[in-house]
């Protein structure tokens, strides 16, 4: 028997190590080799890798039934789930969120989403509603639709050809773009406005939907909106009647230290995508919630959203999702995200606070980014070429630490950050190390282009 795996993985011509346990915040391979996991995988892994209370949850709905199809049933946690999320989500006093439509990932969140929004107009009466505005340097998702909306270019390249057309504004991305004597919120309205702007241009008769991630993720390397930037957005969408779509499949959940990140910016969308931290990746789930104002426009329209995967509102995964957000409120972990993420924040200043090539260091919870430059006083990047984020991903792995680097983090092709976002339930000596590993990572990968 051949040892040649038949997985087709993401990179083929690359040997894995094969995961075999989980220990708390450590995953463990078939050599008893121990990896901290400092970012969760993908953002993901929110209760670490062995949870007893979630593992025992989805353990007993398997007993009752796995799975029954959405086309013929409903399901007891699909329904738990929804109502937890709903009662939780964020509100005004114009709207809340009041449907969910659970699905297998963040991909499938945003394809429904903008799915929803095209229908949305479609109900009312405005078929020309058919463009989409997204930002540059952002991320939705890797399926056509939610591809053509994000801005990562090394991800788009390929399947160009594939793609609608979408406008793409600027990022609210401050380290690089605010201007000097222009203070946050100037600059945050600044970035805002250009949404408006796009909007005129192309008619607000035929503009559908806005997306952004509410907290930028693994393209730039975690983005925080300023101050009244997502007020401003939501003013322009509701001026023009566009929909709002907020993407927190990385951000949401908790990671911020928020249930949905856009509570922190007193900002409810029409539309949010969440998955990744929803089942902190005990089973794939993922969600797109929608306030009454587009969940009446399908009541009272046409009554059917034209949509579906086999997998939706899975028995299975809505179990294990509550099971997660239950433990995660039980034990009060969004108290824990804040407070490691306040210490996770003061770790990286006192490490790399006055390092010559980290420029900065930002984010919200346990939810970090640190960017990496040649130069700190010009924010000059490392020729791409050095491939610096992915030597400090191999260094890191090679000294038990699993982070999320990235490249392209300036405007696409140029730049580089690491992206941290540990389990909510790592202690302070595990932040230590974290630190401590990720440190080694970079001094030895800056070596190697000698810096």
């Amino acid at each position: 028997m051949s040892s040649e795996t038949h997985v087709f993985h993401r990179a083929p011509k690359s040997a894995l190590p094969k995961a075999v346990k989980g220990d708390g915040i450590y995953v463990i391979d078939s050599n008893g080799k121990r990896y901290l996991d400092g970012s969760g995988g993908a953002a993901v892994s929110c209760l670490g890798h062995s949870d007893p209370d979630v593992i025992a949850a989805i353990k007993a709905q398997l007993d009752e039934i796995p799975f029954a199809h959405t086309g013929f049933f409903t399901s007891g946690p699909a329904e738990e789930l929804a109502d937890f999320l709903v009662e939780r989500a964020p509100r005004d006093e114009n709207a809340g969120m009041r449907a969910v439509y659970f699905l297998s990932g963040g991909s499938e969140a945003v394809e429904a989403a903008l799915k929803m929004a095209r229908q949305y107009h479609l109900e009312r009466g405005e078929p020309k509603r058919g463009r989409y505005i997204a930002r540059r340097q952002s991320y939705h998702g890797n399926t056509l639709g939610a591809l053509a909306v994000g801005g990562n270019v090394w991800r788009r390249e390929p399947y160009q050809p594939l793609l609608v057309e979408t406008s793409l504004i600027a990022p609210c991305y401050p380290y690089r773009d605010r201007g000097d004597g222009e203070s946050e919120e100037e600059y945050g309205l600044r970035i805002a406005n250009e949404l408006e702007t796009e909007i005129l241009r192309l008619g607000p008769e035929n503009v559908s939907a806005f997306i952004a991630e509410t907290v930028g993720g693994a393209t730039a390397g975690v983005l925080p909106p300023v101050k009244g930037y997502l007020k401003r957005i939501r003013e322009i969408c509701d001026q023009y009647g566009v929909v709002m779509i907020l993407d927190e499949v990385m951000s949401g959940m908790g990671r911020t230290g928020y249930l949905f990140a856009c509570a922190e910016d007193d900002v409810v969308p029409d539309i949010v995508c969440i998955a990744k931290g929803l089942g902190a990746g005990y089973q794939p789930i993922g969600a797109t919630m929608v306030t009454d104002k587009i969940y009446d426009a399908f009541i009272q329209g046409s009554g059917a959203f034209q949509h579906g995967h086999t997998y939706m509102g899975h028995p299975t995964a809505c179990a294990g999702a509550l099971a997660v957000q239950q433990k995660i409120e039980s034990a009060n972990l969004l108290d824990a995200v804040k407070k490691q993420g306040a210490a996770l924040v003061d770790k990286l200043h006192e490490r790399f606070g006055n390092h010559a090539h980290i420029g900065d260091i930002r984010g919200r919870g346990l939810f970090q980014g640190i960017e990496l430059v040649k130069d700190r006083s010009t924010k000059e990047t490392f020729d791409p070429a050095q491939k610096l984020h992915l030597k400090i991903k191999k260094h890191a792995f090679e000294g038990g630490l699993i982070c999320y680097p990235g490249g392209g983090t300036a405007d696409g092709a140029r730049g580089d950050h690491v992206l941290i976002a540990p389990p909510f339930i790592i202690s302070d000596t595990e932040l230590d190390e974290l630190v401590d590993k990720l440190a080694v990572a970079v001094e030895t990968s800056l070596s190697e282009i000698r810096y």
